[in-house]
């Protein structure tokens, strides 16, 4: 979902049929080069993942906006995104158009009008904390 650099999935792709995964459409993902990535990978990802048996989204679809917004809400709770961090990706991502993450955009929002070291900060890190469980708990 744009979330990572086409070349980056390419080198994934490099990785897993270095740890054994192979498929044709893997094997033709890992041979792109970087050029390549960025114009192929669209064609190519897609029949890689469902050859592997893993979940394939078409682009910009609501279900695979929301497997995104699941996959920064684990970062998130992972350590590897503040709570900052997630709200302003998903505001930037989604705006106010996908329901289950409008609570992220609206504490972005808010985020806007408070200091760093506002006491409040807690609070709506707390919100978003909340929210991240909330996403990677819910089904889907």
């Amino acid at each position: 979902m744009r979330e990572i650099p086409a070349h980056d999935v390419v080198r994934a792709a490099c990785d897993a049929l270095v740890a054994g995964l192979d498929s044709p459409a893997l094997r033709i993902l890992a041979a792109c080069t970087r050029a390549e990535a960025d114009y192929d990978l669209p064609d190519l990802l897609p029949p890689a993942l469902d050859e592997l048996g893993l979940t394939s989204y078409p682009m910009d679809s609501v279900a695979g906006q929301e497997a995104a917004a699941r996959a920064l809400a684990r970062r998130m709770l992972a350590g590897e995104l503040t709570p900052r961090e997630l709200a302003s990706r998903v505001h930037q991502r989604f705006g106010h158009t996908l329901p289950s993450v409008e609570r992220l955009a609206q504490l972005d929002d808010e985020y806007d009008y408070i200091e760093p070291d506002d006491p409040v900060r807690a609070t709506f890190d707390a919100q978003v904390s909340a929210e991240a469980r909330r996403l990677t708990t819910a089904p889907g």
